[in-house]
């Protein structure tokens, strides 16, 4: 596997001239990595990154920074609720997605990821965001930005969350047999498919996900996680109550070089976070 980070959790809180995204990048092969997470409006600031901002030569800026370093962009986020209810909003949306894309097209991103949104303006959980409309909501708004991933030649990757529209793995083939495109894709983030009430089932939940995402699993994300109140916590690997045994074990039997992207982690414990998953990584 290729292990790499989310660029903005490099040199966080450290002199601002430290958290360039050059600086970060720097850093971030320095410590073992490979690959980064890339999300623009967190490692360069004073802009929105709206679609205007996104263009051809930021993309090439961009790879040669990384291709200097040595490091691939993994993901080039976009985290937007593609299910917002006010549809001019919904058109904005989708139009920074389409920029995203025309911006990774050029500076080589595996995917660039999505999570799923919630059906409504807060981008916050509520009583309809498990409901059948609340999907349809979610593909009718991805349907389009797909079909753009496809013009571009690039790939789209949603990532399932608990909290999210997209909450399960079978919701997630629902997603990906209803847009029938090869340009989309799966962020398997494990930690972010738990909540307190199914964390007892975390192997079955893992074991189905595989089963039923296995083939579309482009990129993978290594978190843990502690119990916190009515909550669960993410940390950095290796720090918490996760068992990353079979996911790794799934990489390495079908994923060749797959790249997985640290989250949660601090200045102190993301290179120590890289070299507990290379370890277990190797021992299977």
């Amino acid at each position: 596997m290729q292990l790499g980070i989310r660029l903005h959790d490099i040199n966080t809180g450290l002199a601002p001239e430290l958290q360039t995204m050059e600086e970060r990048a720097k850093k971030a092969r320095e410590e073992g990595f490979s690959c980064v997470h890339l999300a623009y409006s967190k490692v360069i600031k004073g802009y929105t990154f709206d679609a205007a901002a996104l263009t051809e030569g930021l993309g090439r800026y961009t790879k040669r920074v990384f291709e200097r370093e040595g490091l691939d962009v993994a993901v080039l986020g976009c985290y937007l609720n593609l299910a917002h209810p006010d549809p001019e909003k919904l058109k904005e949306i989708q139009s920074r997605y389409y920029a995203h894309l025309r911006v990774a097209s050029v500076l080589g991103a595996s995917v660039v990821g999505t999570e799923t949104g919630a059906p409504n303006a807060e981008y916050k959980m509520d009583a309809n965001t498990h409901s059948k409309e609340a999907l349809e909501t979610f593909i009718r708004g991805l349907a389009p930005v797909v079909e753009c991933a496809e013009k571009y030649g690039v790939s789209m990757a949603i990532e399932p969350v608990w909290k999210h529209i997209v909450c399960t793995p079978e919701r997630a083939r629902i997603v990906l047999d209803a847009i029938a495109s090869p340009n989309l894709r799966i962020i398997f983030d494990p930690v972010n498919l738990l909540c307190p009430e199914n964390a007892g089932q975390r192997d079955e939940i893992f074991a189905k996900t595989i089963e039923l995402l296995g083939d579309d699993i482009a990129v993978v994300h290594l978190k843990d996680y502690v119990p916190a109140g009515n909550d669960l916590k993410s940390i950095a690997a290796g720090t918490g109550e996760m068992d990353y045994t079979e996911i790794l074990r799934f990489m390495k039997a079908r994923k060749p070089y797959i790249q997985a992207t640290l989250e949660n982690t601090n200045n102190e414990n993301a290179e120590s976070s890289r070299l507990y998953l290379q370890r277990l990584y190797d021992e299977l």
